[in-house]
């Protein structure tokens, strides 16, 4: 049975498909999700650790590919130069691939005129463009840097026939009653919910609804009804010690009509 965070994982898009900025995306397999057998997955690991156990547990479900190696340190001496996310045998074409795994979730700023650079995590310190360019610049030529070579050498792989790809799934949450901009070439898709100011959570529009916080480890989830639901005084509470603390929270609002929505508050 599939809980709910790898379904979150699995329904989540990818930020791009194909080949964009110079990295392929990773196509993920059809996953036969009503025979998948969920394996505990570590809460005391920061979210992209358990989206790491996720990915690696629905690849070793599905029949196309075979997981080689995950989360392998790549040192010089004692001093740790970066670490590789997974290598995968494809096992229809016997192809070697190297993949990086990135889930995130982004806030759009529209003011901004290039859709790369509009794509930032909710406390504006974590930049789309940035990872883009560590991922192409770092995290793929790091295999061929003479300690990578070394280092895949000891297991039998061969860094010449590897192909570099990201899986890079992301969810995007566009600026409260703003008209929709095109995000192109990045999938829009993944646009799942919005961001507001905490002057506009406290608005009339939201005075009747409900609200749920969820803990980070909880973000992938699709949200649903089986939450211990606060009031709208309770949450302005909560959000003004957020705020104090320079913190952007993702709520759920759950509305009169039993919909719910997701959104980020942002403090600056």
């Amino acid at each position: 049975m599939m809980d709910k965070k790898s379904y979150g994982f699995l329904s989540t898009p990818p930020l791009w498909t194909k080949e964009q900025f110079g990295i392929r995306q990773f196509e993920f397999p059809t996953i036969a999700t009503d025979t998948f057998r969920q394996k505990p997955i570590p809460t005391n690991r920061r979210l992209g650790h358990q989206m790491e156990y996720v990915f690696q547990q629905l690849l070793e479900h599905d029949p196309s590919y075979a997981v080689i190696l995950n989360n392998l340190p790549i040192k010089n001496e004692k001093r740790t130069l970066g670490e590789i996310d997974f290598i995968l045998r494809d096992l229809k074409t016997e192809k070697l691939l190297h993949v990086e795994l990135t889930y995130k979730f982004y806030i759009i700023d529209p003011d901004i005129s290039e859709p790369i650079h509009r794509l930032m995590g909710p406390n504006r310190r974590d930049m789309f463009f940035t990872k883009m360019e560590k991922i192409k610049n770092e995290q793929f030529p790091i295999l061929h840097s003479e300690e990578g070579v070394a280092a895949l050498r000891a297991r039998d792989i061969d860094v010449k026939s590897i192909i570099h790809q990201a899986c890079f799934k992301a969810q995007l949450f566009y600026p409260y009653n703003a008209p929709k901009t095109s995000i192109r070439p990045l999938n829009k898709a993944c646009i799942v919910g919005y961001w507001l100011h905490f002057d506009t959570i406290n608005g009339i529009p939201f005075k009747q609804c409900l609200f749920y916080i969820p803990f980070k480890t909880e973000w992938p989830i699709v949200p649903h009804m089986a939450v211990p639901w606060i009031s709208h005084f309770e949450l302005l509470m909560e959000l003004q010690l957020r705020m104090l603390k320079e913190n952007a929270p993702l709520i759920w609002i759950k509305k009169e009509d039993d919909t719910i929505e997701k959104c980020f508050v942002v403090w600056w």
